[in-house]
């Protein structure tokens, strides 16, 4: 995702990588899977998922594609790749952009937070020169090849997010990025009707080391119960690796946060970074703000950017849209309400984190929560546990979305029957009660596990308050 001074990929070039036949000379600046996004001169790949991408190849070229790569020649004459299945292309060329790029490879995974490191590292390598990033969270068996096939050579730094749902999967993709810094954010409870145990996900996430180069830095978090479980298996994948951690007590972290204030709409931080301590504001609530800044600023002094210039580059940030992000409502019966849409995803530590944080924003308090899916048996437990910090962020209202909710609606009741707590089936529901309830001056926030739709809420509030906006039409004689 930089702008290169030269094509992407040639016809030659693709074709020798991937060891398919190239039809026709062409010269690509892009790959993209989706025609809605396709820019004119992307190469676009007719990967098969929920759909099968040759149905649209007719549409990419519409759109303006120069090339497709394909496994049957649905070209219509335009030209392309032809291999003998798409993903194992799209992997090849991925393989091959990793192959001929000499700049400094970075790797994130973890419970929590990964996305929002990741784009973070990407602002501050942007800052220091050429750099490439993941798009949005591509981290899964498509988006990690499809990111290194978008890699332009002139990269010097790039940060890989790796994800992952059931076990087996992180490995093949490090190995495939071969970072030179990898790290983990935190451990926590998430896809463990997949996993089985926390402790499999930990295990899972340590495989982001498989394909650390030798002499490569592993980042690992200093707080973290599994630590010594992570750097026992970063040193067993890679014995060379030079372990650093983030987030411990100050002098024995090789970066922590040293002060954090906020005011409930900005974050002033302090970290140390290996000795040197910068200082910087971020436009995001929480002190999970500040652990994930620790870790960005860690990485990107390993990757040969001084802390002080990273701190300035990453100061000022503000989250992806869904994961923290805040903005103002206007209300129908006039005045403003606040929106906090952390509604990307959820488990058991980013929910709390979140609360946590948004404690800290003034006005009276409402959240609307989604279930968290994929916790297997432990579910009902893990659901009642965010009671604690619902009450301890003195939350006035709350409408809690989905079955596995119930468990929360309970101990809420028993625990603060002075709080307004209402049960829904769906985020459609929820957007209803929120806006039943909203006054001036309040701060709503919404999240929930990707599943339970409450992003819809965050679009039906943003709608009520685009409506509230428009001028009234005024009546006259």
């Amino acid at each position: 995702m930089v702008d290169a001074s030269s094509p992407l990929w040639t016809s030659h070039e693709a074709a020798s990588a991937t060891g398919g036949a190239a039809l026709g000379t062409w010269a690509i600046n892009g790959v993209s899977i989706d025609t809605r996004s396709l820019q004119p001169g992307n190469l676009f790949v007719a990967l098969k998922d929920v759909r099968d991408g040759h149905d649209f190849v007719a549409g990419a070229f519409a759109a303006g594609a120069e090339a497709a790569l394909v496994s049957r020649d649905v070209l219509g004459g335009h030209p392309g790749l032809l291999v003998g299945d798409v993903l194992d292309g799209l992997e090849k060329l991925g393989l091959a952009a990793r192959a001929r790029n000499s700049g400094v490879i970075s790797a994130v995974t973890g419970s929590v937070g990964k996305t929002s490191v990741k784009e973070m590292l990407a602002r501050i390598f942007r800052s220091a020169g050429h750099a490439h990033w993941s798009d949005r969270s591509f981290n899964n068996h498509w988006g990690v090849p499809l990111t290194l096939a978008r890699m332009p050579r002139e990269t010097e730094r790039a940060i890989f997010e790796i994800g992952m749902n059931t076990p087996g999967e992180i490995g093949p993709r490090s190995h495939m990025v071969r970072p030179h810094i990898a790290m983990i954010t935190r451990i926590a409870p998430a896809h463990l009707e997949g996993m089985g145990s926390v402790e499999g996900v930990a295990d899972e996430k340590s495989q982001i080391f498989a394909g650390l180069l030798p002499g490569g830095a592993a980042i690992l978090p200093a707080k973290d119960k599994f630590l010594e479980r992570l750097q026992a298996a970063a040193l067993k994948l890679q014995p060379s690796a030079k372990i650093f951690t983030y987030g411990g007590m100050a002098g024995k972290a090789s970066a922590t946060p040293a002060a954090y204030d906020t005011d409930g709409l900005t974050s002033h931080i302090s970290v140390d970074v290996m000795g040197e301590t910068v200082s910087l504001s971020l436009d995001a609530v929480g002190e999970h703000w500040a652990s994930n800044a620790s870790l960005a600023l860690l990485a990107a002094v390993l990757a040969g950017v001084p802390a002080k210039a990273a701190a300035e580059a990453l100061s000022g940030y503000a989250p992806p849209a869904g994961r923290g992000t805040a903005e103002t409502l206007k209300l129908p019966r006039g005045g403003e309400a606040t929106l906090v849409d952390d509604a990307y995803n959820a488990n058991p530590e980013s929910m709390r984190a979140a609360i946590e944080g948004f404690a800290a924003r003034p006005g009276r308090k409402i959240v609307a929560l989604g279930e968290m899916r994929e916790l297997g048996p432990t579910s009902a437990e893990l659901h009642a546990g965010l009671s604690d910090a619902i009450i301890k962020a003195n939350v006035a209202a709350a409408v809690l979305s989905g079955g596995e909710m119930s468990h929360l609606v309970a101990a809420l009741k028993s625990r603060a029957p002075q709080m307004s707590v209402e049960h829904v089936t769906g985020p459609a529901e929820a957007a209803d009660q929120v806006k039943s309830w909203l006054e001036p001056g309040d701060a709503v926030l919404i999240k929930g596990s990707n599943a339970s739709g409450m992003a819809k809420v965050g679009t039906a509030l943003r709608q009520m308050s685009a409506s509230a906006a428009k001028p009234q039409n005024a009546s006259g004689a």
